[in-house]
């Protein structure tokens, strides 16, 4: 009787096994490509295929593309809960102080019907609540990035780019408790994420193509947040948001580095069909994040923070403010977000001359064309990690 139950068992379990053989065959037979993958440094499997990862070749065919930005990890490392690295407990003066300049991030003031109902300290409050509303953008972003490198890891084949991926998910998981741990000392709680940008973030991290994920995350998003950082770095009269963006800038250069990598080796291999996929989605996620990311019928908490009504203000931007032309008045300056956005999509060679006509009519693409390839706030990022190599040899010390 026990050698039948034996016999039964290891009948169901070879059952099992074979089953196991066939959808490794299937699975195998599938992995490796996904949509518009170039380079074997980006090959990818199915998310929902595993068994492609546990194949035994797989651990050896590690290209050495990503090794330099892997062995510089220690250098940046920052811990948001060390007060060796930051302090939280920094006071600021929000009552009676701008976070940042107004003239840069509320755009209200500068509208007259609105800015002359409001007194001195109410149009500070508009100010800092305004920029709440931009960090609580930032930090649902970066909740993106983490994710989506965190699905990375799933689906990249080559293992550099996947510790490179597992990497990034760590530092984005820092950034994450960084800018809780700020908005929680300034204000207490983050806004929700705005349509927009939530919209966006649920598209590239739900994604299952490689390129939405490269070209939305590492380079659209992580190029709007190097923007918003170098502005509000040079901007900000908070010492503490001044030392956060540094620390979090010193990690970004390095995400987008991994999205331009990308693009150089893969977009000039693209045949037009699908160079020409790759450009009209980035123009539309650029053309949704320029006009909407910011807009007061999103921002109606804000507004009624000072006792204003959101219908007014709205219809006052509508009626005082002409949107064009305030794109183009900030994008002359060389690290508004969107001009950064713009630049990052050239360089990497993703506007062409079928759609630059359309960036054009906000910047001087011949200008853009003629800057360096370096991302916008390289300079504060290499300040913060020179900072951050000192704590950390002193660290190791102790």
């Amino acid at each position: 009787m026990v050698e039948l139950r034996q016999r039964i068992d290891f009948a169901k379990i070879f059952a099992r096994d074979q089953v196991f053989k066939l959808k490794r065959a299937w699975q195998i037979s599938k992995s490796g490509k996904n949509a518009m993958t170039k380079d074997p440094a980006y090959n990818a499997a199915n998310p929902k295929h595993f068994i492609p990862m546990i194949e035994k070749e797989r651990y050896g065919e590690r290209t050495e593309t990503f090794d330099q930005m892997i062995a510089a990890t220690h250098k940046h490392f920052w811990d948001p809960n060390d007060k060796r690295f930051i302090d939280f407990d920094q006071p600021f003066d929000m009552e009676n102080e701008y976070i940042v300049d107004p003239r840069i991030f509320c755009i209200e003031l500068k509208i007259p019907s609105v800015a002359e109902k409001l007194t001195e300290k109410q149009k500070i409050k508009l100010n800092n609540e305004s920029f709440r509303w931009v960090l609580s953008q930032i930090l649902h972003g970066e909740q993106g990035a983490l994710s989506l490198s965190a699905s990375l890891c799933h689906i990249l084949k080559d293992p550099g780019a996947q510790e490179y991926a597992a990497n990034q998910t760590r530092e984005e998981a820092r950034h994450v408790t960084g800018f809780t741990n700020y908005i929680k000392a300034r204000w207490g709680t983050p806004y929700p994420a705005g349509p927009t940008l939530g919209r966006i973030l649920e598209q590239v991290v739900s994604s299952d193509v490689v390129y939405k994920k490269i070209v939305g995350m590492q380079m659209l998003i992580e190029g709007l947040a190097m923007g918003a950082f170098g502005m509000a770095h040079q901007d900000t009269n908070d010492p503490l948001l001044k030392t956060l963006l540094k620390y979090t800038m010193s990690d970004e250069a390095f995400h987008h580095k991994f999205g331009k990598i990308w693009a150089d080796r893969t977009i000039p291999k693209l045949n037009q069909t699908e160079r020409n996929k790759v450009e009209d989605w980035s123009h539309t996620v650029f053309h949704d994040l320029l006009y909407n990311l910011v807009n007061p019928w999103e921002k109606k908490l804000i507004y009624e923070s000072v006792g204003l009504d959101h219908k007014f203000v709205t219809e006052a931007f509508m009626k005082e403010m002409d949107r064009d032309d305030i794109i183009k008045e900030e994008m002359m300056q060389s690290n508004n977000i969107f001009r950064v956005l713009c630049k990052t999509l050239l360089k990497a060679n993703i506007i062409t001359e079928r759609t630059r006509k359309h960036y054009a009519e906000f910047v001087d693409m011949e200008e853009l064309q003629a800057e360096d390839d370096e991302v916008a706030g390289i300079d504060i990022a290499n300040e913060g990690l020179d900072i951050l190599e000192k704590i950390n040899k002193e660290r190791k010390v102790a």
